[in-house]
């Protein structure tokens, strides 16, 4: 059976041509795409393993962007999808060769686990325009890093990594001020923030540092793609009980839906559709529980009193 041809490269182009489209997003469009191709045309995961002299373990990895690619494997799986048109291949090998191109955040490669580099680049993939996401997150210990201050960064560097040189965790905080800049950029994608009192009761780096955080957070609310609400004691048991949740929504079809847990020393990624609805239900009741964003504003008010 003989795959339909893509329409053409205008799908493929938009994400080579974009400013942001990091190799994290390129290899999951590249995957997507060619998953596509291959059900298309009724070719299972074992024969497809076996056009590149691999497995369909390999082929799977492939598919959901977890590796780059060899140029040589995307073409001997375009012929097997029976994909002729020069100029639609020409665009699959482009994004081929840019999916190892290293983002901006190889430059902190050297404080910046391997784990977490998926993470930035799902975030820049939720800027591009196309997209019109929305990265959820529930945090129970500390703010969120898209919404920290440079001083209150460094207070968590600090105590996560307690044996890191200064110049260590100055490079830590700037990755994480780096990382903030897509907050503000032109295709800004909405960032909706469920933040536990706890995390904001915490003095985490001392009075001073902690007011600094608060004024920061109520500056941020004034962003039109921002939400921020508060999950006050007063709950009693939230719906998350566990540990931070961070789920990154997009609308563009290459891109699924993928939630974020972050542990100790490593992360779950999860694509799966149930597991995904599952998290966005336990999303809704905390937010559906936690105060509303005028009343979230109200307590960062409150707690700023305190702290001067």
């Amino acid at each position: 059976m003989s795959a339909a041809q893509p329409s053409s490269g205008p799908s493929l182009r938009r994400y080579l041509d974009h400013p942001r489209g990091g190799p994290t997003v390129l290899r999951i469009v590249l995957g997507t795409q060619l998953r596509r191709l291959r059900e298309g045309a009724g070719i299972t995961r074992e024969a497809a393993g076996d056009a590149i002299r691999g497995s369909h373990a390999k082929i799977s990895r492939l598919e959901l962007g977890r590796v780059s690619c060899k140029e040589r494997d995307v073409a001997d799986l375009l012929t097997l999808y029976n994909v002729t048109d020069e100029a639609v291949r020409a665009d699959f090998l482009k994004l081929a060769r840019r999916t190892s191109s290293p983002g901006w955040w190889h430059q902190y490669g050297d404080v910046l686990p391997g784990w977490f580099e998926t993470h930035i680049g799902l975030e820049e993939a939720a800027s591009l325009e196309e997209a019109a996401s929305v990265i959820r997150t529930y945090e129970v210990q500390f703010v969120p890093g898209l919404l920290q201050t440079p001083d209150y960064a460094r207070a968590v560097a600090q105590l996560g990594h307690p044996r890191s040189s200064p110049e260590e965790i100055e490079r830590r905080v700037q990755l994480r001020v780096q990382r903030q800049e897509l907050l503000t950029i032109a295709d800004a994608p909405r960032v909706w923030a469920v933040i536990d009192e706890a995390s904001l009761r915490r003095p985490l780096g001392g009075p001073e540092v902690m007011a600094g955080q608060l004024r920061h957070l109520l500056k941020m609310t004034e962003l039109p793609n921002v939400t921020l609400q508060i999950a006050p004691f007063s709950l009693g048991g939230l719906a998350a009980a566990g540990g931070p949740i961070t789920i990154l929504r997009f609308l563009e079809p290459d891109l699924p839906d993928i939630v974020y847990l972050e542990q100790l020393t490593s992360a779950l990624y999860l694509d799966k559709r149930d597991d995904v609805d599952h998290y966005l239900a336990v999303m809704d009741r905390l937010s559906a529980q936690s105060e509303s964003p005028r009343e979230s504003m109200a307590i960062l008010e409150r707690l700023l009193k305190q702290e001067s």
